[in-house]
């Protein structure tokens, strides 16, 4: 508190210092100054003027203070059984494997304040980080279009969206909106002068495409069937079915980091596209990889001890595509949780890696951009709804494990919804990095086509944020059919959505490159 308070003088002083030279400046740049005939009164005021700018700029510079406060709050529930999401069907967790994290980073240059939030779920509703965020606005004044929170994408965490037969633990929600906005404040509060940089990193032994062309003559199942799909998602690895890929992988492991002034760690943000890993019992919660890869990162750059604690995140970029399985060669089994620590460890050794090369800075510009676009739903026709109303009768009351089935519910579901829905897109800048966010299992195609239009090195996506809007797959690869195109609560924006958001966030980072850095230090 000691150190806020004495940042707080610091700056009030330079404010009046700052205020007083403007004034004199003012005044020897008026048109008195010029009035003046005698060389030594003008050689006089010309070296006050040069005097007093000198002035200015350099209480100018002193006012650039850099800040950054992080804190991983924990939001593993506190009563059990919860539902757990993540499956097709309802599953219910009776413990928790590891703790749940909302990990939660703020980062204040003097004239902008955001922040970034993590948790550990599968996916969050709007409507839960919109409560959160003004909570927080109404704390401590951060506008909740700074505030960028998403989901890790762990499928073993609690329910707290319609997905498929999940069910929602509602006596769960209040307590994550209290602690998302909790973490950010806490964080808020730790704010300390730091220090800031990034590098990128790359570990390509973990991410496949997931979905693959098969050989000619193999059949390709869908649930409404319609035969049309060419592609089939999670075939078995090194089938002699497999042909090829159907589209790319991102090894890439952007990574973000900032520093007390003495080098002590304060949190490290990471991303890769990496959908999850798995290997959980189906009566437990997990983190998964994510959660894992942030213990074994702080312990790695030897950051256990850091007081506050040092907090490490890993994003998920655009994995909507992508799985850990080696389709190519495939991989023996392990057992609960070994593959997680395996992947994590790995991954996290990378992004060490990565985090080594870092050059930090003072002091960065901030800015971020906010957005909503409104866009197509894909609902069923009244053939579609007649087919599911007569495969549910038929099949009678009880959980469905027939994907005909789930996906009949999934019709009859999507029935009920309105015709567009609005989603929420950001793009922040961080000095030279670059961040944008999507609400969706957004695919690799578009990924990568963001980081190559950029106008930001590096630049990278975060997905499953400030909302869940399901599947984005592009076009070209909505024509290929597949699990990802099925028309389901987690697939139902219009075919022409990924277009739309990809050129959206592509603007808001023109916009953002286009813009002047803020000069004056708010107050």
């Amino acid at each position: 508190m000691a150190s806020h308070t004495a940042t707080r003088t610091v700056r009030d002083m330079m404010l009046r210092r700052t205020n007083q030279s403007m004034r004199l400046c003012r005044e020897l740049q008026s048109a008195e100054f010029h009035r003046l005939t005698k060389p030594v009164l003008a050689t006089t005021a010309w070296i006050v003027l040069v005097l007093c700018q000198t002035n200015l700029a350099m209480a100018t510079d002193t006012k650039k203070v850099f800040r950054a406060g992080a804190f991983a709050i924990d939001i593993t529930p506190q009563k059990f059984p919860v539902s757990s999401s993540g499956s097709m069907t309802h599953r219910v967790a009776k413990q928790a494997h590891d703790p749940l994290h909302a990990r939660c980073l703020v980062l204040d240059n003097g004239a902008t304040t955001i922040a970034l939030v993590t948790c550990d779920s599968c996916m969050i509703p709007r409507e839960i980080y919109d409560a959160a965020k003004q909570k927080v606005s109404q704390a401590i004044g951060i506008d909740t279009d700074h505030i960028l929170c998403s989901a890790t994408h762990t499928h073993t965490a609690v329910s707290v969206g319609h997905t498929f037969q999940s069910l929602v633990e509602e006596d769960y929600i209040p307590f994550l909106v209290e602690r998302i906005a909790e973490g950010i404040i806490q964080a808020h509060s730790q704010l300390e002068p730091a220090r800031i940089g990034w590098a990128v990193g790359n570990n390509p032994h973990h991410v496949f495409n997931r979905r693959w062309f098969l050989r000619p003559g193999v059949a390709i199942d869908d649930p409404f069937d319609s035969g049309t799909d060419r592609v089939r998602m999670n075939p078995p690895a090194n089938s002699p079915a497999l042909l090829q890929p159907a589209g790319p992988v991102d090894p890439e492991i952007p990574v973000l980091a900032v520093q007390a002034i003495d080098g002590r760690p304060i949190a490290m943000w990471a991303n890769y596209s990496l959908h999850y890993v798995g290997g959980v019992p189906p009566d437990s919660l997990s983190a998964d990889y994510f959660g894992e890869f942030a213990r074994q990162f702080t312990k790695m750059i030897v950051a256990t001890q850091s007081k506050p604690p040092f907090v490490a995140a890993m994003t998920n970029g655009t994995s909507g595509d992508i799985n850990k399985v080696n389709f190519f060669e495939g991989r023996a089994s392990q057992p609960p949780f070994e593959q997680i620590r395996l992947v994590a460890n790995d991954v996290a050794a990378s992004a060490a890696v990565a985090y080594q090369r870092i050059q930090f800075e003072d002091w960065v510009p901030l800015a971020m951009r906010e957005t909503e676009i409104e866009l197509g739903v894909r609902r069923p026709n009244a053939d579609d709804i007649d087919r599911a109303k007569q495969l549910l009768a038929d099949a009678g009351s009880g959980t469905k494990n027939d994907r005909r089935l789930i996906y009949a519910g999934e019709t009859l579901d999507l029935a009920e919804y309105p015709p567009t829905v609005k989603v929420k897109l950001q793009a922040i800048r961080i000095g030279g990095l670059a961040i944008v966010s999507s609400p969706c299992e957004t695919f690799v195609d578009t990924g990568l086509a963001i980081k190559k239009f950029s106008p930001f090195k590096p630049t990278f996506t975060i997905e499953l944020a400030n909302g869940y809007n399901g599947y984005l797959p592009t076009p070209e690869q909505h024509a290929l059919g597949g699990y990802e195109t099925w028309r389901a609560k987690s697939s139902y924006l219009s075919v022409d959505a990924e277009p739309k958001i990809r050129q959206t966030l592509l603007d808001l980072l023109d916009e953002l490159s286009e813009s002047q850095p803020e000069l004056n230090v708010a107050q």
